[in-house]
């Protein structure tokens, strides 16, 4: 290990093993008494063990006898008055928050609650030790093998959103036994399969160990996205061949092949709420060890919990303790775990203060002053569901933001729908409207698809969604489809991606690729990925959601093509990092009209229609947007040659003009040498370059 790649943390509650024993520490300002209760694999016998109340407001003790592998909780006794905001409960065994790694899964029982079911205010006495999984001791140690970090320019990222176990499941290449896991995230073939596409970071749906919800468990299905955290530090067993620690060890390996490979490591972390959702909800770690240090409780009673994230519960990150918990995961992701950098699920609720959002909250505060977390990367999904929750382009200088007018504005031009007068254009160049002049681009992360929606297959073929596998009745989910049936004959409610669908898809993609700022692919969408029309699919964990690598025709034409943009993408960024002004060009980038001609500042249409852009830093790109119903014809500006070109051409004539179907895009670049060469639609390439 590098010290100076990856500065060491200040020391943090939990169980920490060494040479001399294992040391606990937990934190509880408001407790009367904790104590630890260590258990043995295979058994269900409890020693338990007081703890000492220490002066910084934490709890501890020191066993020398302790050894890695061992199974522990807490319990916490004082009052249990829920409308004082107490929830203590020593009948309940309790999941240590700073544990680093938990063993087994949280199964649905009636005994995981804190309460009676039938009396809210009245605390349950029954014991959970047998239904709760335990904490475990692990060992520190793991050789990392020389691992640095590889700080890549935000300039050259391209981001890989996917779930672990849904990436490998079905990959036939991929060992049976490390499919679904984090050892099969980094098999070769798949690193391979990142690599050709040009991807530099992988941003992995949240694998923070979680817990089920009632709701689901009931209907027979799971929380396969995993928004619903329970364990900080510990990474989930779903992910790893056994749950005795080696999801610790699993997951570091992984890391450390990706980062061989030249790749990033982002982690998608749910602090905004944890999965003892509301007043009802379960009681398994923050609400018995100190429930109002943890949560936004409502002052008028304190019963209820504050409810900005939609499901229940908001984490109160102005709160020290709370901020103290968040900060000590992210120091040791980034630490003792190499990550790379965060997608801040909800992040408003992390800049909330009892006056509202605030770029200078004490958690923003926080994550600029901290050595340990300097130079990682930083993304917010910038809304909540509270007052005043969405907002995009107001974070801190340094973060980056999911940029979901991007996505809407480029659905909208390629639906055919109006556009906002130009917004494609402000999109497409980079937002500077929404991050002004002091931000560079890439503080937009550009995506047309995410895990949360259609997948792009489904995008161009669905008129509607299809979640009622949910058990909502398909009420679940948003109306996020193009509405366009494409002139398809009958309802384009079937995954088919053929004809004008593919070169719609193709074009939503090279539009994604070089639009000035990070751009992010789902997975899957590469290869035409479908879901069936499910675009809520968060508690599918089956073949509906696990990528099919055995492709058609067309998926492996869409392949070759995603491939080839981002070849090129690479290969001309280098001018790329900085604004040169506001509005639409505001990056530089060059608008023409489909004669040439350039586009004038007030020549931009409600009505999406066909034009030329040289991307911002890209003098050797050309696109040759037509988003109309009928071919049409463009002049492309002299240059020295034009050596690639991707797309669909109706024509290529001897006038130099080149003719472009609907709803079609072309790409043009000036390669420094070799002949011209063509990539159609429907071309494929080998697996590996």
């Amino acid at each position: 290990m590098h010290p100076a790649q990856y500065p060491a943390a200040p020391a943090v509650p939990g169980a920490t093993a060494g040479p001399a024993g294992t040391t606990f520490r937990v934190p509880s300002r408001r407790a009367e008494a904790v104590e630890l209760c260590l258990f043995e694999i295979g058994s269900r016998g409890e020693r338990r063990v007081p703890l000492d109340r220490l002066a910084d407001g934490t709890w501890g003790v020191h066993l020398p006898e302790v050894r890695p592998g061992q199974l522990y909780g807490y319990r916490a006794h004082g009052p249990f008055r829920p409308a004082d905001g107490l929830r203590f409960n020593p009948a309940k065994l309790l999941v240590d928050p700073w544990a680093r790694a938990i063993a087994g899964h949280f199964d649905w029982t009636e005994l995981l609650l804190g309460h009676h079911a039938d009396a809210p205010d009245q605390a349950d006495t029954a014991d959970n030790a047998p239904a709760i999984p335990k904490s475990l001791v692990i060992a520190p140690d793991f050789d990392w093998r020389g691992d640095a970090r590889l700080h890549t320019p935000w300039s050259r990222t391209v981001i890989y959103e996917c779930h672990v176990r849904g990436m490998t499941m079905q990959h036939p290449a991929v060992p049976e036994a490390h499919r679904g896991t984090y050892l099969g995230l980094a098999a070769e073939p798949v690193v391979d399969h990142l690599l050709s596409l040009g991807v530099t970071a992988v941003q992995l749906l949240p694998i923070h160990h979680h817990a089920i919800d009632r709701r689901l468990a009931r209907l027979g299905l799971s929380n396969y996205w995993g928004y619903n955290s329970i364990g900080y530090f510990a990474p989930d067993p779903r992910f790893a061949t056994g749950f005795q620690g080696e999801q610790v060890t699993e997951f570091r390996e992984m890391v450390r092949r990706l980062h061989a490979a030249g790749l990033e490591v982002l982690l998608d972390v749910v602090y905004n709420h944890t999965a003892e959702g509301d007043g009802a909800g379960p009681l398994l770690a923050f609400k018995g060890l100190d429930n109002e240090a943890y949560y936004r409780l409502d002052p008028a009673d304190r019963r209820r919990y504050v409810d900005y994230t939609g499901v229940g519960n908001t984490v109160d990150a102005a709160s020290p303790p709370a901020l103290e918990l968040i900060l000590g995961s992210l120091r040791y992701w980034v630490s003792e775990m190499h990550v790379d950098g965060f997608r801040f699920d909800l992040a408003t609720s992390l800049g909330r203060t009892e006056a509202g959002f605030d770029a200078a909250a004490p958690f923003f505060d926080a994550i600029r002053n901290d050595p340990v977390l300097a130079g990682i990367k930083l993304i917010a999904e910038p809304w909540d569901l509270g007052p005043g929750g969405y907002q995009l382009g107001a974070f801190p200088a340094g973060w980056a933001e999911w940029n979901d007018r991007f996505r809407d504005a480029v659905r909208r031009f390629w639906s055919g729908r109006p556009d906002r007068e130009g917004e494609i254009a402000a999109r497409v160049g980079g937002s500077a409207d929404l991050f002004g002049p002091e931000r560079a681009p890439q503080a937009s992360i550009n995506f047309v698809t995410c895990h949360d929606g259609f997948t792009l297959r489904d995008l161009v073929s669905y008129e509607h969604r299809h979640n009622e596998a949910n058990g909502e009745d398909n009420r679940d989910g948003h109306h996020d489809n193009l509405s366009r049936n494409w002139g398809v004959e009958g309802p384009t409610d079937d995954p088919l991606i053929t004809g004008v669908r593919l070169d719609v898809a193709r074009s939503l993609l090279a539009m994604l690729a070089f639009s000035e700022g990070v751009p992010m692919l789902s997975h899957g969408d590469e290869m035409g990925r479908t879901q069936q029309g499910n675009n809520n699919a968060y508690c599918q964990d089956g073949p509906l959601t696990w990528i099919d690598w055995e492709r058609d025709a067309d998926a492996t034409a869409l392949l070759a093509h995603v491939r080839e943009l981002f070849r090129l993408r690479a290969r001309h960024c280098e001018g790329r990092g900085g604004r040169s002004g506001a509005g639409p060009d505001a990056c530089g980038a060059q608008w023409l009209e489909a004669d040439g001609s350039e586009v004038s500042p007030d020549g931009w249409t409600a009505e999406p229609r066909a034009f030329q852009l040289v991307p911002a830093g890209m003098d050797g790109i050309l696109l040759l947007v037509n988003p109309e119903e009928e071919p049409v014809r463009f002049s492309p500006p002299p240059h020295t040659g034009w050596r690639t070109v991707i797309g669909r051409m109706e024509e290529a004539p001897d006038s130099g003009e080149i003719v472009v179907g609907a709803h079609g895009t072309v790409v043009l670049a000036a390669e420094p040498a070799g002949p011209a060469a063509v990539v159609p639609a429907t071309s494929g390439r080998p697996d590996r370059r």
